[in-house]
């Protein structure tokens, strides 16, 4: 793993770790990518760590319900995470980047399948946990606040209606030049959904100590304002 930006760091006792988690298309990434930049924490897009896994097998021709060839090859995924100019996570696959490679629908659905493997897990969790022990950290995804870092000091959970998430994913799929029918998005919405919630490892669910922002109706302003709130008061009682 690797990181290309300066990020300050504080004494390990003062770190701040924040975890959103929520369904697929609630906004977790565009909300928590606000956030560290205005707060100036680290930023750590868990799901594109597991999109790129997933990218990786789909290239091998392994299936994401195939337990033993991801057994096979998982020693194979080289990660690095670079954060750039650009303000992203760039994810850097056996040397490649792959960031704009790894945001379609059918390796979000990998994405969801290789994460449910036990031997996924054990391999990227480690990862996570030791950006989360050196930097004040904002880390999305489905199982941050209940599996990777439960003891963060503030637990988000994100969700917005699957309806109202579908049709964000549409237009995004629209404005990329995709052809999908709104209905094809929806489906996949709900599926995906399902999937997570269902898994038998770590499954998606909202952590007893989170806070949970229903951003359906709200801005994207709004519900960065809403939980830079919950951020710094935790902050402050933290120390």
């Amino acid at each position: 793993m690797n990181q290309t930006n300066e990020i300050q760091s504080a004494p390990a006792a003062e770190f701040i770790s924040v975890a959103i988690d929520g369904p697929a298309g609630a906004g977790k990434s565009t909300i928590a990518r606000r956030l560290a930049a205005e707060l100036g924490y680290l930023y750590v897009d868990t799901g594109a760590i597991y999109r790129t896994v997933g990218y990786h097998m789909k290239l091998m021709g392994i299936g994401a319900r195939d337990a033993d060839g991801i057994r096979r090859c998982i020693d194979d995924v080289n990660i690095e995470i670079s954060y750039q100019d650009d303000g992203l996570q760039h994810m850097i696959l056996n040397g490649q980047d792959v960031t704009e490679l790894i945001r379609s629908p059918e390796i979000s659905m990998m994405a969801s399948g290789v994460s449910a493997q036990s031997c996924v897990r054990d391999y990227l969790l480690e990862m996570q946990r030791t950006l989360a022990r050196t930097h004040n950290v904002i880390m999305d995804g489905r199982d941050i606040g209940t599996v990777v870092l439960p003891r963060a000091q503030v637990k988000i959970y994100l969700t917005a209606s699957a309806e109202i998430r579908a049709e964000r994913r549409y237009k995004e799929l629209l404005a990329k030049g995709e052809k999908l029918r709104y209905e094809e998005v929806y489906t996949d919405v709900v599926k995906r959904d399902e999937q997570d919630m269902n898994r038998p490892i770590a499954p998606l669910k909202c952590a007893k100590d989170a806070v949970v922002v229903d951003g359906s109706y709200m801005t994207v302003n709004q519900v960065v304002a809403e939980i830079k709130a919950i951020i710094r008061k935790k902050a402050e009682a933290h120390g």
